[in-house]
């Protein structure tokens, strides 16, 4: 390897390393609000996930719900963050693509910003609610359900962090396809292998229990469908 190959690949190294930090200072710099609204925030969200389900969170140590309301904070932060943070990455990928390729980027990452914000509040609004209503349904008169807040809380950040990710599927269905990267029909018929990445992918996403992993898989599945589906129309 010659000294402009080592540059180059130093170079790389870098502008990736000053992407990254751009992404890390954007949400060092969003945290402090959020940790301040954290409590409202905290006590909007056990209010939607729990419905009009007659439940009672229990903590059981004294920084329990501190610690949620820091877990709350951060992902609030990279919520607000992921537009700039989309942007900064595509930026970062932008030199090495065709014109014809950061002409769909470049409309991919207010598509991604929407799918990301649409799989956290589909995920807040429908699937958590249908969680918590699936476990009250094993309680009997001898069997009571104690919810642990900080067990309920994770489930719902990390699945609807796990929604956000997922719903980005339809964009790298499209952009495979469109770039000539893969044939369409390659991609339609790996369908069964696509099946089972998604279910390897959810179990490693979710909490090791099959309703999440399915709720997440299901949905991943059509909205790669519609990706294939929107290629093939586009």
């Amino acid at each position: 390897m010659n000294n402009d190959d080592n540059e180059s690949i130093i170079s790389h190294l870098e502008a990736l390393r000053q992407t990254l930090l751009k992404c890390l200072y954007s949400i060092v710099i969003v945290l402090p609000f959020m940790f301040y609204f954290a409590p409202k925030i905290l006590s909007r969200f056990i209010k939607i996930i729990l419905g009009s389900n007659k439940v009672t969170l229990n903590f059981f140590s004294p920084a329990e719900v501190f610690i949620i309301q820091i877990k709350m904070a951060v992902l609030m932060s990279v919520i607000i963050c992921f537009p700039y943070i989309a942007k900064q990455l595509w930026n970062f990928i932008l030199p090495a693509l065709y014109d014809n390729e950061k002409k769909i980027i470049k409309s991919l990452v207010v598509i991604s910003s929407i799918l990301f914000t649409a799989g956290i509040v589909f995920c807040i609004f429908m699937i958590l609610p249908l969680i918590i209503k699936f476990g009250l349904s094993f309680q009997s008169e001898n069997i009571q359900a104690v919810f642990r807040i900080s067990e309920v809380i994770n489930l719902g950040l990390w699945l609807s962090l796990a929604f956000g990710l997922m719903f980005q599927l339809p964009i790298i269905t499209f952009y495979l396809i469109k770039s000539d990267i893969l044939s369409y029909s390659s991609v339609a018929d790996k369908r069964p292998y696509v099946v089972v990445a998604l279910l390897v992918l959810a179990g490693i996403l979710t909490p090791p229990d099959v309703v999440s992993q399915l709720m997440l898989a299901v949905p991943s599945y059509l909205l790669f469908e519609g990706g294939l589906l929107f290629a093939k129309i586009k």
